[in-house]
């Protein structure tokens, strides 16, 4: 309660976002679909993006960086791969937990240029969106691992000395850094930040001065959207609210409990079980898990971020690679019943979930065992038809409710169909 007290009492700034701020929000939500890339040093341990905390010294985790060599890393493939999954943008860990900075700044030598690889993998990533159309957005760790000059919270404690904390050393480093990522690689979709929540134990509430922070990204890039994975509700200045591991509404995995805001919505989910590349980890969700995800999280008004995390060698995994192709297939047939929709407002556990664009409302039916439909409805029905064929269904509507009986394919991974409203 009193970590809530405070921020409130700090983020009640009157924030007013710029007409291209706004834009960007709709073209944002519009776009449904995501893909999120944890990569790091942290791959050659191939344990996921956590291993430091583990109780690693970081001098000694540090050494990675000299073994850091990802030959095969293609941009290009690794874009082309995304968009063809029907994803509009991706989402890059450009510094994690563990400090080291993927791209060539100039606040500190511990990034990709001082390894045996030496070439900013950043501007590769963002010259091939560009060149492609996709949305490049910027993950950013408000927590370090190695820096002693960050003042540690509850992660990270025995990886370094906790005699040295500097927090306006720490919070000029990470401004300075900031400006670098949005002065030097072009047009960037959203700060996408993590870790706000390493100080959520403490006993008096910890300022991270969010309102400059966010004040310069705005200033910096005045379309660029900032985002903030702290697991509350949305903060003055935020233009996005982030659900880790859950839709909107749901709480399964304990981080998602905060009450749904009008901003633009996304989840972020693994494809597996961790964020980072873990060799150990081939417990991948099935394509039909997977599009039930973005059903479901489209269902509810949000976007998926769905997460992949690349080799040490710097190719994304041939699991990932396929379940994303799948997807792709699926949304160059089904992709008018996601992109630019809003939720139907109406679900049926997992099993009917609807989303809607303009005067059609799309029943997308995720399970064969569905035979009926009797659904309440706004308006009056004009036709309704089968999405994929177009055949025209027999339905009855009546006192608004919409009710037919339907016969599911066992193979569809989800039965859509279409109902055009007066």
């Amino acid at each position: 309660m009193l970590l809530v007290m405070g921020v409130t009492s700090v983020y009640g700034q009157g924030y007013v976002p710029t007409e291209e701020n706004l834009k960007s929000r709709e073209e944002f939500a519009d776009s449904r679909f995501g893909v999120f890339i944890h990569w790091g040093i942290y791959s050659l341990f191939g344990q996921g993006e956590w291993h430091m905390n583990d109780g690693i010294d970081s001098k000694e985790y540090a050494k990675a960086a000299q073994a850091f060599y990802p030959h095969r890393y293609n941009a290009a493939e690794w874009v082309s791969a995304i968009k063809a999954s029907g994803a509009k943008y991706i989402c890059f860990t450009s510094r994690h937990h563990d400090g080291f900075s993927m791209w060539d700044t100039k606040q500190s030598d511990y990034n990709i240029m001082n390894t045996p690889y030496g070439k900013d993998v950043l501007r590769q990533l963002a010259d091939e969106c560009h060149r492609q159309g996709l949305k490049l957005h910027l993950y950013y760790s408000h927590l370090d691992w190695t820096r002693e000059d960050y003042p540690a919270g509850r992660t990270g404690r025995h990886s370094k000395s906790l005699d040295n904390p500097d927090w306006r050393s720490y919070y000029n480093f990470m401004n300075a850094q900031l400006t670098e990522l949005l002065t030097q690689y072009g047009e960037i979709g959203a700060i996408w930040f993590d870790g706000y929540w390493d100080h959520d134990s403490d006993k008096e509430p910890f300022d991270w001065e969010l309102p400059y922070q966010y004040d310069m990204i705005h200033r910096l890039q005045p379309a660029c959207l900032i985002g903030n994975n702290h697991h509350l509700t949305p903060f003055e200045g935020e233009d996005i609210q982030i659900f880790e591991r859950d839709v909107p509404g749901e709480n399964t995995a304990g981080l998602s409990g905060q009450e749904i805001s009008r901003l633009p919505l996304e989840t972020c989910q693994t494809m597996n079980g961790m964020w980072g590349y873990k060799v150990g980890d081939q417990n991948y969700k099935s394509v039909k898990e997977l599009i039930h995800l973005l059903v479901r999280t489209s269902g509810k008004g949000a976007n998926l971020l769905l997460n992949v995390g690349p080799q040490p060698d710097g190719t994304l995994p041939e699991a990932a690679l396929v379940r994303l192709a799948e997807i792709g297939k699926w949304m160059s047939k089904n992709g008018d019943t996601i992109y630019g929709t809003q939720s139907g407002g109406y679900t049926q556990g997992d099993s009917i979930i609807t989303t809607k664009k303009g005067n059609r409302l799309f029943l997308h039916i995720l399970s064969s065992s569905v035979n009926s439909i009797d659904i309440p409805l706004d308006g009056k029905v004009r036709k309704i038809k089968e999405f994929a064929t177009g055949e025209p269904l027999k339905y009855k509507f009546s006192k608004g409710r919409l009710t037919m009986d339907i016969i599911v394919p066992d193979d569809a991974p989800d039965y859509i169909i279409e109902v055009e409203l007066k």
